[in-house]
């Protein structure tokens, strides 16, 4: 394996993670909060050389500190509010027992490029420089992007073990298939009339519903619109019409939930129903958690280019296939 393929895969795990906890308390899928104290741990410890410990499991409640460093005088908050607000609010609080301490931030998902270009209130006078000590991200990967080879492989192989390794495309189009299958045996419906499959200028519509940490999954997974293509061809082909099902069912979640959610929200609302909704089949075949959550985004994000979850601009043009 070369160093791209490193970077790529510490790129795609990294990034996930974060849409993950962008999306967590609008809908409950999963509290990331302390297993990303604990990720960004172990993973600064490997790519910086630290000694890091989470304070938290020392002294619950610690205001303003999640992680610190005694050997290398380091301390740091790691966020998912990232806004100068809430480093100030850090920065005021009672830091007096680490005067010797450098004071750094972590924003877990939101990207923090502004705040490194911001001033702030350092009450005590902490060690901070903003343009070096507030990371996100995407300066986390061009850090890594500047390693050799050797150096890039220990956090590969670190957040492999941790955030679990990438489905090989036949499995993923295997999964598909099955998941395809689930689907439409729960939402067979009395319309046989093929749903309309289209193609259009998906980076538009992404702005149009102002689709942020979604924008991420799209544009990942929107390569893989052939392979759900050619599935449904295949299915077609036998007499079975899948798409018309399974982009029902999926379009069903979209209109339930629309009236009370937007954006991201209502995006990720709708791949934790495809998800609950396939686990709930009696004929579900349990598959390992992170080939079912990146063949459900497959899906979703299918319907989206397909045109049957969220509004198109006005005078939007597209392409029928």
């Amino acid at each position: 394996m070369n160093r791209s393929h490193y970077f790529d895969y510490i790129e795609d795990r990294l990034t996930h993670l974060a849409c993950k906890i962008e999306v967590r308390g609008k809908l409950n899928i999963l509290d990331l909060n302390l297993h990303s104290e604990n990720f960004y741990l172990h993973f600064f410890n490997k790519l910086f050389n630290w000694e890091l410990i989470n304070l938290n499991s020392v002294s619950q409640n610690i205001e303003a500190i999640d992680l610190i460093d005694h050997k290398n005088l380091v301390i740091i908050q790691v966020s998912s509010t990232s806004t100068k607000a809430k480093i100030e609010a850090a920065l005021k609080k009672d830091l007096s027992k680490y005067v010797l301490y450098a004071f750094k931030f972590i924003s877990i998902c939101r990207d923090a490029s502004d705040l490194r270009k911001q001033t702030y209130t350092n009450t005590h006078k902490i060690a901070f420089n903003p343009a070096d000590d507030i990371y996100d991200v995407v300066k986390i990967l061009n850090i890594i992007l500047s390693l050799k080879i050797e150096e890039q492989k220990p956090l590969f192989d670190f957040i492999k073990l941790e955030l679990g390794s990438l489905p090989d495309p036949e499995k993923i189009e295997s999964n598909l298939a099955t998941l395809i299958e689930l689907i439409a045996l729960e939402d067979l419906s009395s319309n046989t009339s093929p749903l309309e499959i289209n193609s259009f200028e998906i980076e538009r519509k992404i702005t149009h519903n102002n689709l942020k940490s979604a924008k991420v999954i799209i544009d990942d997974y929107s390569a893989h619109f052939h392979t759900v293509d050619k599935i449904y061809s295949e299915f077609n082909k036998q007499g079975n019409n899948k798409s018309t099902s399974v982009l029902a069912a999926i379009r069903s979640l979209y209109a339930l939930h629309k009236a009370t959610l937007s954006d991201d929200a209502l995006f990720f609302k709708i791949i934790e129903g495809v998800v609950a909704k396939i686990k709930s089949s009696s004929n579900y075949n349990p598959i390992p958690y992170e080939e079912l959550d990146l063949c459900v985004n497959v899906l979703v994000v299918d319907a989206f280019i397909r045109c049957k979850i969220f509004e198109n601009p006005m005078n939007y043009t597209y392409a029928t296939t």
